[in-house]
């Protein structure tokens, strides 16, 4: 399943749940569950760099692998995130 089609599938979930509710609400919902989505990949993404780093790669060859730069890598792997993926306060 390609990725927009599943972005599709979710969309159409939500908007199934909220069929009949103020447009809102559909809002705030779809909104909810992108922020959930995006915290989920903060999470997932930090743990595979970090191992990727650990096994022994460098920095600029995690970049190159995974298409960011140098400096994002870095970001990643010294950002605190809590048990949902979000970004602790400091």
């Amino acid at each position: 399943m390609g990725t927009e089609e599943e972005v599709r599938r979710v969309l159409e979930a939500i908007d199934a749940e909220t069929e009949g509710k103020p447009p809102a609400e559909r809002v705030r919902l779809r909104n909810a569950v992108a922020e959930a989505a995006a915290a989920e990949r903060r999470r997932r993404n930090q743990e595979d760099v970090r191992e990727m780093h650990e096994s022994g790669m460098t920095y600029r060859e995690i970049a190159s692998a995974i298409g960011v730069s140098f400096g994002r890598v870095r970001q990643i792997l010294t950002e605190e995130l809590d048990d949902e993926g979000n970004l602790k306060s400091e």
